[in-house]
């Protein structure tokens, strides 16, 4: 039996006004994810454990079976595995957003989704000014980079810049945790300070300023931890060969440490413009060769920090049309037993713009595996579906059992 997992990243949300109260899943044409839901069964997973921030690493790494509270370090330690960096005994890395900053209002976290190619001219500038031979700048991908610091205390109070769209930066600067952290919010903060003084003028976001564009003039470093110890799948779970698709860095590093195969797909963007067709294609071809495949698509979790509905319900169609619709034709003329999965790691509702921590439904069809009656794929349809609501790794072990 082999395995592909369609993860759909943010499609949950809630009911909207917009919609006539009725969420994106609702209301979007997907005759191709109701067909899986026709064929397969249904129900509820709760991905991020009481207590924990519902981050996109929390929640997929939930999906992927781990026990989360014990290995999970901060999302930083994913990026830089995802990247190449080798992390260091007493290395703490932080997810180093460029972020835009607007008359003292944090305006959004992406800085209008720049390109990694003006990020990585900003980074190496900061790198230039600011590294040292405790501080170290990374190039990620569009906004997304890693601040490697050694020997700091990572008992720190960050806040995910995603969460917190139109807030004063002043009011969420770092904080310390206990009295040993104290030098360390520090010496961040100033950094995060002197970054403003040194990108406002730099000719990248000059330019960006010119053609109305949002500049990337501030870092936001925050999710710090060491390097963590995760179990493989093929220790885990027996999984012998296993592989991750996704565009975005903290996916592929989870890929890593989980000894997956991470695949990269040309034109893969991690938005609503991303090569649908070249990661299905992709994950077709895994699964000639691979037991497990993750297919990660993000576009449906960046509409919802945008707050665009009408967005958010788009790329839920493009996932349908362009992915589950040709996955689950070109598996009918294929010989292969593949149990196919769907769901979201976490709800990212458009009217609040952020992630949330309420059960997200999912899809498990299985070979020969008589249905349940859920026929319609949504948040309130899976309700009725024959897992009922499972938590974290039980999902996993669902989809193997």
């Amino acid at each position: 039996m082999k395995y592909l997992i369609i993860l759909g990243d943010g499609m949950a949300d809630e009911p909207n006004d917009q919609l006539g109260g009725k969420t994106p899943l609702m209301v979007a044409q997907t005759p191709n994810i109701d067909r899986l839901a026709s064929e397969g069964n249904a129900g509820l997973l709760e991905t991020v454990p009481e207590g924990m921030h519902p981050g996109s690493e929390i929640a997929n790494m939930a999906v992927m079976g781990y026990d989360v509270a014990n290995v999970y370090e901060g999302r930083g330690v994913l990026e830089a595995a995802s990247i190449g960096v080798e992390l260091q005994e007493g290395d703490v890395a932080f997810r180093c957003n460029l972020v835009c900053i607007e008359n003292g209002i944090l305006k959004n976290h992406s800085a209008g989704h720049i390109s990694t190619e003006e990020a990585d001219e900003l980074i190496k500038y900061l790198q230039e000014e600011m590294g040292n031979e405790m501080t170290s700048f990374y190039t990620g991908v569009s906004y997304r980079h890693l601040l490697v610091m050694h020997r700091i205390s990572k008992s720190l109070d960050c806040t995910p810049p995603h969460d917190v769209p139109g807030t004063p930066f002043e009011d969420i600067l770092i904080k310390p945790l206990n009295d040993y952290a104290v030098r360390a919010a520090d010496m961040l903060n100033d950094m995060i300070l002197r970054s403003m003084e040194l990108l406002e003028v730099h000719p990248i976001n000059l330019k960006r300023i010119s053609e109305g564009k949002d500049p990337a003039n501030a870092i936001w470093p925050w999710s710090p931890g060491h390097k963590p110890k995760m179990p493989t799948l093929k220790d885990a779970y027996g999984i012998d060969k296993s592989a991750v698709i996704s565009a975005v860095d903290l996916i592929q590093g989870i890929g890593v440490y989980a000894g997956m195969d991470v695949l990269k797909v040309e034109g893969a963007t991690g938005l609503y413009d991303t090569n649908y067709e070249g990661k299905t294609e992709a994950a077709l071809n895994a699964l000639k060769d691979h037991d497990y495949v993750y297919l990660h698509i993000e576009a449906s979790d960046e509409a919802g920090h945008e707050g665009d509905v009408d967005l958010k319900v788009k790329t839920i169609e493009n996932l349908d049309s362009r992915v589950v619709g040709p996955v689950l034709d070109a598996l009918a003329e294929s010989d292969l037993d593949v149990t196919v999965a769907l769901l979201p790691d976490h709800p990212t509702p458009c009217a609040i713009r952020t992630h949330t921590r309420k059960p997200v439904p999912f899809i498990i069809r299985k070979p020969d595996e008589r249905p349940d009656v859920v026929n319609c794929y949504n948040e309130d349809s899976v309700a009725k579906g024959s897992y009922g609501e499972l938590k974290g790794a039980e999902f996993m072990k669902a989809l193997l059992s």
